[in-house]
């Protein structure tokens, strides 16, 4: 599994900013919907209803919500880089920037568990958040995600 097979180029976004996390959990509906022919509703509820267990703000400016939706055939990345940091309740009290969102089958099993951690893995690695940070291009966005090679877990 690797992150080409996960992201789609039209599921990279760069935005100027959102007034909460309601509304940014609603843009990644509307790319879900747009990119992978979700419903955006299903989306949103699965992003929030998941995000009441707690926050998936997991510090240094980066967030990785993530659900098991209905009616999903394959595991699916979002991802925004938000030009104006969102407060996110994070696990370090620091605003957001850049937020991976994975969307997942409810039957997914381990695979959805192999997904985030290779998300985590890869949002960990200093010099990947540096040039996602200094990129605004979302198919240059794209390439950094997909072509850095994430250290593989012990």
């Amino acid at each position: 599994m690797d992150l080409s097979s996960l992201l789609l180029p039209a599921a990279v976004r760069v935005v100027g900013q959102f007034t909460s996390k309601k509304r940014l959990f609603q843009e990644l509906g509307e790319i879900a919907q747009q990119t992978y022919g979700l419903q955006s509703a299903s989306a949103v509820d699965g992003l929030q209803e998941r995000e009441t267990l707690g926050p998936t703000g997991v510090g240094h400016g980066i967030a990785l919500p993530h659900a098991r939706i209905e009616d999903l055939s394959r595991i699916a990345g979002l991802f925004i880089r938000l030009e104006k940091p969102l407060d996110y309740d994070s696990v370090d009290r620091q605003p957001v920037d850049l937020v991976f969102a994975l969307l997942a089958p409810k039957d997914s099993g381990v695979d959805h568990l192999k997904a985030l951690a290779l998300v985590s893995r890869t949002m960990r690695d200093p010099s990947v958040v540096t040039k996602l940070r200094s990129n605004t291009d979302p198919a240059k966005l794209h390439a950094i995600l997909t072509e850095s090679k994430a250290p593989q877990a012990a």
